[in-house]
């Protein structure tokens, strides 16, 4: 079994994490900490996430890449198709890169697999923009480290960010508070 599961994604005021199917902002610093985060491991994503990604990073390089679709026609060079979420993560326990797990996206993948994550990186932006992709409910995760600690970053593109590393309290620190 892996290591665990990760979710991965960048949000602007209001839980938007996409429109129209892209992301409706350019932060280069999101950019560099998603490729940080999750290189080297296996990254799962639906199909219309992988067609939102550039041509030139179709797969992302130096990651295993899986995509789900219900099309069983449907291939991609570079990706390897799963026809379910479940068929996905259990491939992913496979093979070299059967460590920590990331999901990539989009919103309906995320609301599917967020109760048995262990681990989100979320990058709030303080933007106000019109979406149609929402993130899911963070209710009943934690914040264990934020960058920068208090406030916001400004990125080279003028949107002011910060990364939040979330986890879910374990039964044993929900009961004694730790």
């Amino acid at each position: 079994m892996t290591a665990g599961i990760g979710l991965i994604w960048a949000e602007a005021a209001g839980g938007v994490i996409g429109a129209e199917g892209g992301m409706p902002w350019y932060v280069p610093e999101d950019l560099a900490h998603f490729k940080e985060v999750t290189a080297g491991a296996t990254v799962v994503m639906g199909r219309k996430t992988w067609a939102s990604l550039p041509d030139a990073f179709r797969p992302l390089p130096g990651r295993r890449n899986i995509v789900v679709t219900r099309n069983d026609e449907w291939s991609a060079p570079g990706a390897e198709r799963a026809s379910s979420l479940d068929a996905a993560l259990r491939e992913a326990a496979r093979g070299d890169a059967a460590g920590r797990v990331w999901v990539i996206g989009g919103g309906e993948i995320f609301r599917a697999v967020i109760a048995r994550a262990d681990r989100l990186e979320v990058t709030e932006l303080d933007l106000e923009v019109d979406g149609d992709t929402f993130a899911p409910d963070r209710s009943g995760w934690s914040v264990v480290n934020a960058q920068p600690r208090d406030g916001w970053a400004t990125s080279r593109s003028g949107t002011r960010y910060r990364f939040l590393r979330l986890e879910r309290p374990t039964t044993e620190s929900a009961q004694t508070g730790t």
